[in-house]
Protein backbone atom coordinates (compact mmCIF):
# COMPACT_ATOMS: atom_id res chain seq x y z
CA UNK A 1 0.00 0.00 0.00
CA UNK A 2 0.93 3.63 -0.46
CA UNK A 3 -0.09 6.51 1.77
CA UNK A 4 -0.03 9.97 0.21
CA UNK A 5 0.06 13.38 1.87
CA UNK A 6 -0.18 16.60 -0.15
CA UNK A 7 1.14 20.00 0.88
CA UNK A 8 1.87 23.40 -0.60
CA UNK A 9 -1.59 24.71 -1.36
CA UNK A 10 -2.66 28.24 -0.55
CA UNK A 11 -4.00 31.54 -1.82
CA UNK A 12 -2.26 33.22 -4.74
CA UNK A 13 -3.09 36.03 -7.15
CA UNK A 14 -3.72 35.33 -10.81
CA UNK A 15 -0.45 35.08 -12.69
CA UNK A 16 1.38 33.77 -9.65
CA UNK A 17 2.95 30.39 -8.91
CA UNK A 18 2.61 27.59 -6.40
CA UNK A 19 4.43 24.31 -5.94
CA UNK A 20 2.51 21.34 -4.61
CA UNK A 21 4.24 18.35 -3.09
CA UNK A 22 3.04 14.86 -2.32
CA UNK A 23 4.95 12.67 0.12
CA UNK A 24 4.48 8.92 -0.18
CA UNK A 25 5.07 6.21 2.36
CA UNK A 26 6.36 2.76 1.61
CA UNK A 27 9.32 1.21 -0.16
CA UNK A 28 7.52 0.62 -3.46
CA UNK A 29 6.91 4.24 -4.47
CA UNK A 30 9.16 3.95 -7.52
CA UNK A 31 6.95 1.20 -8.96
CA UNK A 32 3.90 3.48 -9.21
CA UNK A 33 2.89 5.97 -11.83
CA UNK A 34 1.68 9.13 -10.12
CA UNK A 35 -1.00 11.59 -11.02
CA UNK A 36 -2.40 14.95 -9.95
CA UNK A 37 -6.12 15.62 -10.11
CA UNK A 38 -8.25 18.54 -9.00
CA UNK A 39 -11.84 19.09 -7.99
CA UNK A 40 -13.64 22.41 -7.90
CA UNK A 41 -16.88 22.90 -5.94
CA UNK A 42 -19.80 21.32 -7.77
CA UNK A 43 -17.59 19.75 -10.39
CA UNK A 44 -16.21 16.29 -11.02
CA UNK A 45 -12.63 15.41 -10.20
CA UNK A 46 -10.51 16.11 -13.26
CA UNK A 47 -7.12 15.01 -14.50
CA UNK A 48 -4.23 17.47 -14.32
CA UNK A 49 -0.99 15.56 -14.95
CA UNK A 50 0.68 12.18 -14.67
CA UNK A 51 4.26 10.92 -14.55
CA UNK A 52 5.70 7.47 -15.12
CA UNK A 53 7.63 5.48 -12.54
CA UNK A 54 11.03 6.62 -13.86
CA UNK A 55 10.14 10.29 -14.04
CA UNK A 56 10.76 10.56 -17.77
CA UNK A 57 7.31 10.17 -19.32
CA UNK A 58 4.66 12.75 -18.51
CA UNK A 59 1.23 13.79 -19.75
CA UNK A 60 -0.90 16.86 -19.07
CA UNK A 61 -4.43 18.08 -19.44
CA UNK A 62 -4.73 20.62 -22.24
CA UNK A 63 -5.89 23.25 -19.75
CA UNK A 64 -2.56 23.20 -17.89
CA UNK A 65 -0.10 22.29 -20.63
CA UNK A 66 2.75 24.78 -20.76
CA UNK A 67 1.93 26.18 -17.31
CA UNK A 68 2.23 23.17 -14.98
CA UNK A 69 5.13 20.74 -14.61
CA UNK A 70 4.99 17.40 -12.84
CA UNK A 71 8.15 15.82 -11.45
CA UNK A 72 9.18 13.13 -8.99
CA UNK A 73 12.09 12.19 -6.77
CA UNK A 74 12.09 8.46 -6.10
CA UNK A 75 14.92 8.76 -3.59
CA UNK A 76 12.74 11.05 -1.47
CA UNK A 77 9.39 9.38 -2.27
CA UNK A 78 7.90 12.64 -3.50
CA UNK A 79 6.01 13.91 -6.50
CA UNK A 80 5.61 17.63 -7.19
CA UNK A 81 3.45 19.89 -9.31
CA UNK A 82 4.92 23.26 -10.22
CA UNK A 83 2.08 25.57 -11.20
CA UNK A 84 2.88 28.81 -13.02
CA UNK A 85 0.73 31.54 -14.57
CA UNK A 86 -2.14 30.51 -12.34
CA UNK A 87 -5.67 31.46 -13.33
CA UNK A 88 -8.84 31.78 -11.22
CA UNK A 89 -10.19 28.69 -12.98
CA UNK A 90 -7.32 26.67 -11.45
CA UNK A 91 -8.99 27.08 -8.06
CA UNK A 92 -9.73 23.61 -6.68
CA UNK A 93 -8.69 20.98 -4.20
CA UNK A 94 -5.68 19.21 -5.67
CA UNK A 95 -5.09 15.51 -5.06
CA UNK A 96 -2.16 13.26 -5.79
CA UNK A 97 -2.78 9.64 -6.65
CA UNK A 98 -0.84 6.45 -7.35
CA UNK A 99 -1.42 3.58 -9.72
CA UNK A 100 0.27 0.55 -11.21
CA UNK A 101 -2.24 0.39 -14.04
CA UNK A 102 -0.42 2.15 -16.83
CA UNK A 103 -1.44 3.66 -20.12
CA UNK A 104 1.80 3.35 -21.98
CA UNK A 105 4.44 4.63 -19.62
CA UNK A 106 2.21 6.87 -17.49
CA UNK A 107 -0.97 6.70 -15.49
CA UNK A 108 -4.36 7.24 -17.05
CA UNK A 109 -6.53 10.34 -17.06
CA UNK A 110 -9.50 8.88 -15.20
CA UNK A 111 -9.72 8.87 -11.40
CA UNK A 112 -10.98 5.29 -11.64
CA UNK A 113 -7.55 4.22 -12.86
CA UNK A 114 -5.84 5.18 -9.60
CA UNK A 115 -5.76 3.09 -6.46
CA UNK A 116 -4.37 5.38 -3.76
CA UNK A 117 -5.23 8.98 -2.98
CA UNK A 118 -4.10 11.74 -0.69
CA UNK A 119 -6.44 13.93 1.32
CA UNK A 120 -6.04 16.94 -0.96
CA UNK A 121 -4.73 20.48 -0.63
CA UNK A 122 -6.69 23.65 -1.42
CA UNK A 123 -5.45 26.02 -4.13
CA UNK A 124 -7.26 29.33 -4.47
CA UNK A 125 -6.38 31.79 -7.23
CA UNK A 126 -7.79 35.29 -6.85
CA UNK A 127 -8.45 37.55 -9.82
Amino acid sequence: QVQLVESGGGLVQAGGSLRLSCAASGRTFSTYAMGWFRQAPGKEREFVATIGWNGISTAYADSVKGRFTISRDNAKNTVSLQMNILKPEDTAVYYCAATRRLRGAVGGSSPNEYDYWGQGTQVTVSS
